[in-house]
């Protein structure tokens, strides 16, 4: 059964730092602060309209949860802790910063029915870090990281690709490190660049200029294989369609099918890896029916790109074929 969140977007508040990409009222679309009240409303609501409440989590998105004042937190989580339970949601979900977790505020976490935390980690690179005015290290990601792992909580990462200073190097170091952390999922947010934002001063100053769009969704390909390999589930990537996003930004690497991109990079990896790029020829290429879309490619763009090269492919579907994977056989004349 597919995992689902009720999202209830916190603006930025009580963050102690202004990172270089922040304008969370643009990337959430939140325009007011919720409270107790409207958690209760947005709650009651959802559990009379979802059909699996045992596997959906509250979720408290957009912001630094645990550095928000702790009255208007206490008062967030009080408001979603009695639809947390036996036939009801499965617990709380939350996202905060790597250095404002300790024993404390997990404990807390805990007696509320806090079931899962992400960090925004965003690079474990320190130059990466520090040039985009995180306030805090790559250390301090592992050290959370461990903390969270301790008290029995699922532990989500967030990376982001394309910061400021960041070369492939540091992006390909990124993906290893958070690998080797080993959290139960990971978010891949290829940097957006929002006007008002530091980034985007610098971007529209000439001080800042980001990847080419096709190495940035050639590096997720990658992650989103390497994460697979190692039994870490991604669960975003690409930042969700926004008309704010889309009103806002000035450069960077938004896409509104970003994911689907992605993921026909990999068929079309596989493919290639099966029947080579220069023997041309007819094949016809069996996958689960969930992921023909996914093999013929976003706007059926692998079809035409062996077609290119003298290689015709026809996609099916295949209930006997498991996900990720595929059957190719050659269509002999």
């Amino acid at each position: 059964m597919k995992h689902a969140n009720i999202s209830i977007f916190i603006p930025h508040i009580g963050c102690p730092h202004r990172c270089s990409f922040c304008d969370q009222r643009t990337i959430s679309g939140a325009q007011k602060i919720p409270h107790g009240e409207d958690v209760r409303e947005i709650c009651s609501k959802a559990l009379s309209e979802v059909k699996s409440p045992g596997n959906t989590e509250i979720a408290f998105f957009g912001g630094s949860f645990t550095a928000i004042p702790r009255a208007y937190m206490t008062e967030l989580l009080e408001a979603a802790y009695p639809f947390v339970g036996d036939d009801k949601f499965k617990g709380i979900r939350i996202s905060t910063r790597p250095d404002c977790i300790d024993v404390e505020i997990l404990t807390l976490l805990k007696s509320y029915g806090v079931t899962s935390i992400e960090l925004g980690a965003q690079s474990m690179s320190d130059k990466v870090l520090e040039a985009n005015q995180r306030g805090h290290s790559a250390d301090d990601v592992e050290k959370a990281a461990k903390l969270i792992r301790e008290y029995g909580f699922e532990l989500g990462l967030q990376m982001m690709v394309g910061l400021y200073k960041s070369d492939m190097a540091d992006e390909y170091e990124t993906l290893e490190k958070v690998i080797a952390i080993r959290p139960d999922t990971v978010r891949i947010y290829p940097v957006v660049i929002l006007k008002g934002t530091k980034l985007g001063e610098l971007y529209l100053a000439g001080e800042y200029t980001t990847f080419l769009f096709d190495k940035v969704t050639e590096f997720a390909a990658a992650a989103m294989t390497r994460f697979e390999e190692n039994g870490v589930k991604v669960i975003k990537c690409g930042l969700h369609a926004s008309e704010f996003v889309e009103q806002d930004m000035v450069g960077g690497f938004y896409h509104p099918a970003f994911r689907e991109i992605c993921e026909s990079l990999i068929y079309r990896r596989k493919i290639a890896e099966i029947i080579g790029c220069e023997c041309g020829g007819d094949f016809i290429i069996s996958v689960n029916p969930t992921c023909v879309s996914k093999a013929m490619g976003h706007k059926k763009s692998n079809c035409e790109y062996f077609k290119k090269q003298g290689i015709n492919i026809k996609i099916i579907g295949n209930v006997d074929i498991p996900k990720c994977e595929m059957k190719i056989s050659e269509v002999r004349r």
